[in-house]
């Protein structure tokens, strides 16, 4: 069995490539079949379809079960990129390790029910938007929902890390090297969990936002917004996208450029944390 590590390097090397679900349909399609194959391995893949710009599209969905019979935990990333960039952080990462979840967890199931989900159209805010509302017009609950949104750019060199606000320099790191929880109030218990147990693998530090974000629209930049706005417990997991890594939406957004072991070091650490909760 390959290492986490291995098998988080070759699904990127599948998905890493221009798939913009409109100028890309090629590699689109072609990723959109990997995810559904590789999470087909353990279990019935469910198919959300959503219709637009006249075009359907689809968000693919595992249901694992748990030890108890409670509310799941989501975890979601989206597989679709904005035009010219291949999207290696942002987000094959997310996807990855998504991926990897899925393998875990079915082999060594947590204690809640894991439904993985991913999504497209994130980057017009879409996707997980429409499955969100549909959730809640079901009456759906959650035990929490998580995004995973760029996990593998690392930058250890002073000053390389930006904030959304100045005030927030004065109690979080200045070097990209840490990977971070963003999440709405009610979360709180659960950022203090997951940093804990995250910080056995990976540098990792957290942050609550009142409001749904809205005083801080950077943090309201993933799938994770949507379930905020239906009310939902819901966190990001992020390496701060643009605020650390300069090859956000660009061309340049390459395998290359990632470093793997601190990838590595969040996928395990989120597993772990998965289990734990």
């Amino acid at each position: 069995m390959p290492s986490i590590q291995q098998a988080l390097q070759a699904h990127l090397e599948q998905i890493t490539r221009d798939r913009d679900p409109f100028l890309a349909t090629a590699g689109h399609f072609y990723v959109q079949h990997y995810i559904h194959e590789q999470l087909s391995q353990w279990g019935a893949v469910e198919i959300h379809e959503f219709e637009f710009r006249g075009r359907k599209h689809q968000n693919l969905i595992l249901n694992l079960p748990g030890l108890l019979p409670q509310s799941p935990i989501l975890v979601g990333a989206h597989y679709d990129t904005v035009p010219g960039s291949p999207g290696a952080d942002d987000n094959a990462t997310g996807v990855a390790v998504l991926l990897e979840l899925a393998r875990a967890i079915a082999t060594h199931p947590a204690l809640y029910p894991v439904r993985l989900v991913a999504f497209d159209l994130e980057e017009l805010g879409v996707g997980s938007k429409i499955y969100a509302e549909a959730l809640r017009r079901q009456g759906q609950k959650l035990r929490l929902m998580m995004s995973l949104e760029m996990l593998g750019y690392c930058d250890r060199r002073p000053n390389s890390q930006r904030y959304p606000a100045p005030f927030l320099q004065r109690f979080y790191p200045n070097s990209g090297d840490f990977i971070a929880l963003i999440g709405n109030f009610k979360t709180i218990p659960d950022l203090i969990r997951l940093s804990r147990n995250m910080r056995q693998s990976i540098p990792c530090e957290w942050l609550p936002v009142d409001n749904r974000g809205l005083l801080l629209p950077d943090t309201r930049r993933s799938d994770h917004a949507h379930f905020w706005d239906q009310g939902y417990g819901a966190i990001m997991v992020t390496d701060t996208a643009d605020l650390r890594n300069p090859h956000y939406h660009k061309g340049s957004d390459r395998l290359e450029t990632l470093d793997l072991p601190f990838l590595t070091g969040v996928c395990q650490g989120l597993i772990q944390s998965i289990r734990l909760l």
